[in-house]
C-alpha cells in the first residue's frame, strides 16, 4: 500500500470520481486513465468500498486506485482488500498507526478473488 502525503495532490493524473457516481457507466471515462481517486466524504459512507470493488472484478481495472476524504488507519486492511493501492490519509492519522494496521490481519475467512489482488499488471481495463 503506497501512502500520499496528506498535504500532497492526490489527483494528480487520476480521475476523480464521486461516491454517488456508477463506475459500471463511466468505464470508457475510466478507460482513458492510469488511476483513479474514489473519495470518502465521511469515514462512515461505504460506497467507495463497492466502486473500487466493481473496478477491480467487474471492470478488470488494473490500474492504481486511491482513496481520499476521511481515510482512517483502521480502514486500511479492507481498503486494501477491495483493491485499493493508496490511499491519503486523514490529517489527523498516523502513519505508523496505519502501517501497523495493515500487518493486523494475515489470514482472512474469505479469499479475494484474483482480480482484486495487487498483481503488477499494466494500468488500464483488462480485457
Amino acid at each position: 500500500m503506497q501512502f500520499i502525503e496528506p498535504a500532497a495532490n492526490a489527483h494528480d493524473k487520476a480521475l476523480v470520481l464521486n461516491n454517488t457516481d456508477d463506475v459500471l457507466l463511466q468505464a470508457e471515462q475510466i478507460r482513458a486513465h492510469k488511476a483513479v481517486v474514489l473519495q470518502f466524504p465521511k469515514w462512515t459512507d461505504g460506497r467507495a468500498y463497492s466502486q473500487a470493488v466493481l473496478l477491480r472484478g467487474r471492470l478488470r481495472y488494473a490500474g492504481e486506485i486511491r482513496a481520499t476524504g476521511e481515510v482512517l488507519a483502521d480502514m486500511l486492511p479492507l481498503l486494501q482488500r477491495c483493491g485499493f493501492d493508496a490511499v491519503q490519509l486523514r490529517a489527523d492519522q498516523k502513519l505508523e498507526t496505519a502501517q501497523r494496521a495493515l500487518g493486523y490481519f494475515g489470514n482472512h475467512y474469505q479469499t479475494v478473488p484474483p482480480e482484486r489482488r495487487n498483481t503488477g499488471v499494466q494500468p488500464g481495463l483488462q480485457p
